[in-house]
């Protein structure tokens, strides 16, 4: 056959989004579909959200839960399932209640602490949300009409897109968000109730704007929430809307409103002001274009320096978009970090199940858009890379030393991969031989010290903070922020956790999955144009086949193969991070965190008293009598291992 239908359903699939490859398009043709797709994009991250709230309003527990957000469960939806028969009905239900989806989402408490407190305001954001996508929906398919399709200049324009992306989309948001914390949120945490029909005539300061014009702003800062302020009440509540307390809530374990507020607001003038940095119309500011072309190191050790920088990355979206990912990746990662370090969201840090949740769920989002951003990249380098613009130039240098990148981080992965699992399995064999004692352990002392000098006791390495005699500390109490060190040293909470050697061996293991896949991303990226096998592999694209045993064999050559291999050393990775991450965190809440450090030390000590001694549920999703409420996980699991 001419077209096979085999071969037209699988290019389809594969082409659909490779917008370039099309047919008769246009650069400019480009671009405006591209920006198009990003009304659609946010229309859709809208709606999403929009559904959270109506489905908590409508099936949800929301009011009961604001009542003892500690004690109530909060509700997702209701469980309308045709496999949940009358017999699975009277198991997992008591009396008449219909069986339903506990949330683990996060949403319950992030809403709570923003302000929400009744249904009706569920609601209201639901249809507020919905409004809005359908907003964003006209504007897609307005600048799709010809009319109002935007130019290829106007795309192009860097210095008037990043000043108003800088000042309006960062800036102006950020001023938005304080807005919002000071009149709605922080009122709320203290009993004062700010809607729609009262939020004009409740100031959300005693003092009103007189400290504000006046240039008296310490008085915002006066007169803070208690220690022992109830959340959600005003006993105990200040009056102070801007502050820098430190440290959390006492009752919420979450960081002070008053004190995301005012970070909010600082990253508002930071952004407003950073808005205001390059030239467009007047005659004011940078010129991108001059900054990059004067990047040049002393002694022209880096040769060209960033010239061609400048057009290289204005003309190719590909590399625009692995910018993007790797920024966006790395902002994900810290996410869950923060989320549960540094928890914002009142009693979030009480509800461990959604913990886990949020930290597993924004790693694995960072593993994608990190890949994806080394993806574009090589697809940059088939597709948009140009010799003759960039002669000399850091990107010319990066490709002309491709072998030495190449070769140290091999040396490293290798490097890791050996040690660690060496003394892994060395300790593996010592204790199933019954010398545990002989075990080889490394106390993480540099990080230990990092954590003593910030005031952990435990170490006993008396250095300043943790010293008490040293100036550090005596003229901490003064200057250091309140309670920071009974913080510190409290074990309920996740400041600066107690490390031992388990934590410097899975840290290190951790090394080596993030510099192996490191590795394999980058040899794709910079293989991408051609290697010393297939020195023609940039005419091949980034995606191709074998092609046949002539060159000596060329299968799993191409970039895209290298990002197939790669993808599954990110998930492999990110699988390490979230068992270490949870089975640490599970001996600390259980208050057995002996646990963690005797065990996590050889490899069985993982098999055994994280995997199997946790995952008996699992196993008995089904089993000769019956099934539990995690049987369609039992399945999950059981085709994740086929």
């Amino acid at each position: 056959a001419q077209d096979p239908a085999t071969r037209r359903i699988w290019y389809g699939i594969a082409t659909a989004h490779d917008l370039e490859a099309h047919d008769g398009m246009t650069e400019e043709n480009l671009y405006q579909k591209i920006f198009a797709s990003h009304f659609g994009h946010l229309a859709v991250i809208f709606l999403w959200t929009s559904g959270n709230l109506f489905h908590v309003a409508w099936q949800g527990n929301f009011e009961k839960w604001v009542g003892n957000p500690l004690k109530v469960k909060p509700i997702a939806h209701s469980i309308w399932d045709p496999h949940f028969g009358e017999s699975a009905l009277k198991a997992f239900s008591k009396g008449n209640s219909y069986p339903v989806n506990i949330a683990f989402s996060g949403v319950y408490q992030w809403w709570y602490t923003i302000g929400f407190r009744t249904n009706q305001e569920l609601y209201l954001g639901a249809v507020g949300l919905l409004a809005f996508s359908c907003v964003l929906l006209f504007a897609g398919w307005l600048h799709l009409q010809p009319k109002f399709r935007p130019s290829l200049s106007w795309f192009k324009n860097n210095e008037s897109r990043l000043n108003h992306h800088l000042s309006g989309l960062l800036g102006v948001s950020s001023l938005a968000w304080t807005g919002h914390l000071v009149h709605v949120a922080i009122p709320a945490s203290r009993g004062v109730h700010v809607g729609w029909d009262n939020f004009l005539t409740t100031p959300p300061h005693p003092a009103g704007l007189t400290p504000f014009y006046t240039g008296n702003w310490t008085v915002y800062a006066e007169n803070p929430d208690t220690a022992n302020h109830v959340y959600g009440t005003s006993e105990g509540a200040g009056t102070a809307i801007l502050t820098f307390l430190g440290g959390f809530h006492p009752q919420t374990q979450s960081l002070w409103l008053s004190d995301i507020a005012h970070h909010q607001l600082a990253i508002a003038v930071v952004f407003i002001i950073a808005g205001h940095m390059y030239r467009t119309n007047f005659g004011i500011g940078h010129n991108m274009k001059e900054i990059l072309d004067a990047h040049r190191p002393p002694g022209g050790r880096l040769g060209a320096g960033h010239v061609g920088l400048f057009e290289t990355i204005t003309n190719s979206l590909h590399m625009q978009l692995g910018l993007a990912l790797a920024c966006l990746g790395v902002a994900t990662s810290l996410t869950a970090q923060h989320m549960y370090a540094l928890t914002p969201y009142a009693f979030l840090s009480k509800d461990f199940t959604t913990e886990a949740a949020l930290y597993t769920h924004h790693q694995y989002i960072a593993g994608f858009l990190m890949v994806g951003a080394f993806a574009h990249g090589a697809i940059f380098f088939v597709r948009d890379y140009d010799p003759e613009l960039n002669k000399n130039n850091v990107l010319a240098r990066m490709l002309e030393h491709k072998e030495a990148i190449i070769s140290h981080l091999s040396w490293a992965s290798l490097f890791l991969g050996f040690h660690v699992l060496g003394l892994y399995i060395h300790n593996d064999t010592v204790v199933a031989f019954g010398q545990p004692e002989k075990q080889i352990l490394f106390e993480p002392l540099f990080a230990e010290y990092i954590q003593a000098a910030s005031g952990k006791a435990i170490y006993e390495f008396n250095v300043l903070l943790s010293s008490s005699t040293s100036p550090a500390s005596i003229a901490g109490n003064q200057v250091w922020l309140p309670g920071w060190l009974e913080a510190i040293n409290n074990n309920k909470n996740d400041l600066f956790l107690t490390i031992g050697p388990g934590d410097f061996l899975v840290h290190h293991a951790i090394a080596l999955g993030l510099h192996v896949t490191a590795l394999i991303l980058v040899k794709g990226a910079l293989d991408a144009r051609g290697s010393k096998l297939m020195p023609d592999k940039k005419d091949f694209g980034y995606s191709f086949p074998c092609d046949g045993p002539g060159r000596g064999g060329t299968c799993d050559i191409s970039a895209w193969d290298a990002f197939y291999l790669a993808m599954f050393w990110m998930l492999n990775t990110i699988g390490w991070v979230t068992f270490y991450w949870h089975w640490k965190h599970m001996t600390i809440w259980g208050g057995n965190p002996g646990q963690f450090n005797e065990s996590s030390n050889y490899i069985m000590g993982w098999l055994r008293d994280y995997l199997w001694l946790n995952s008996s549920p699992l196993i008995n999703g089904y089993n000769p009598f019956g099934m539990n409420n995690l049987s369609v996980w039992a399945w999950m699991f059981l085709f994740g291992h086929l």
